[in-house]
């Protein structure tokens, strides 16, 4: 299937591993000018983008220096893919809702939420004057609350609702803005020996490569796996292209038959 793509220019958050830097990677392998921004910028996003930018997007300055940078180096946006999320793994508490202070709430909401909220602000008029396409990288959490870290899953659940804003808004001015919700991904986050998985197998009294064998049950995958991120990548370069021109507004969950309701 032909994306149309090539020439494009896209500003892609989280880019330096993961689902970002494969989405990084099958934008530029359609033809797109990409900008990777990280907190950190690897060898692999530099290798696999146009310009890498290191910025914290967790501050609304931090967010309009990404996107000044890449108004100045790529003239402009066609495609803005607001992937940065999760939190940092060292810090982020498992307990439940009365051990969880503020910071915690805060933070997550920050980077999982209003980084997405500051990017767009500062990218709509690029955007519109491109009559281009925002996708936002959300998480079947946003649909079953009780799971993950407190907070997680309120601030993915906020950028759903926030995703149909702008589409109701700016979609009849041609801006596209839709949500792409994995499952259980198979990302750095759970497999680093020293990651958030290992945090989580050590609670649970389990080594982490039971933890990582366990999951697809756990998490009742119906496929017997979580994805690889070249998979989410696949969908979420396709709903930024112009081969997904009527899908508006959306929230496509792609997890394996992980959500069992309709």
């Amino acid at each position: 299937m032909k994306l149309n793509l090539e020439g494009k220019t896209a500003l892609v958050t989280g880019a330096s591993r993961g689902i970002g830097l494969a989405v990084v990677r099958k934008l530029a392998e359609e033809g797109a000018r990409v900008m990777g921004v990280a907190r950190t910028v690897t060898p692999e996003l530099e290798d696999a983008s146009a310009l890498a930018v290191s910025t914290d997007l967790s501050t609304p300055g931090g967010a309009e220096a990404a996107v000044g940078a890449a108004l100045a180096e790529l003239g402009g946006i066609d495609i803005l893919v607001n992937n940065v999320g999760a939190g940092d793994p060292d810090v982020m508490k498992l307990g439940g809702f009365l051990e969880i202070d503020d910071t915690q709430w805060r933070d997550l909401f920050n980077l999982n939420f209003f980084s997405a909220v500051w990017m767009s602000r500062a990218a709509l008029p690029s955007l519109l004057e491109r009559r281009g396409a925002i996708v936002n990288t959300g998480s079947i959490n946003a649909l079953v609350p009780a799971q993950g870290p407190v907070g997680y899953s309120e601030a993915k659940a906020a950028l759903v609702a926030f995703s149909k804003r702008l589409s109701e808004e700016f979609g009849p001015q041609g801006l596209r803005v839709n949500t792409v919700s994995p499952g259980g991904v198979g990302t750095g986050l759970w497999r680093d020996p020293d990651g958030f998985g290992s945090r989580v197998a050590a609670s649970m009294g389990m080594s982490h490569s039971d933890l990582l064998s366990a999951m697809p049950t756990a998490f009742g995958v119906t496929s017997g796996r979580i994805a690889e991120p070249e998979e989410i990548a696949a969908l979420i370069v396709f709903v930024a292209s112009s081969a997904a021109e009527y899908l508006v507004g959306a929230n496509i969950v792609i997890d394996g038959g992980t959500v069992k309701t309709v």
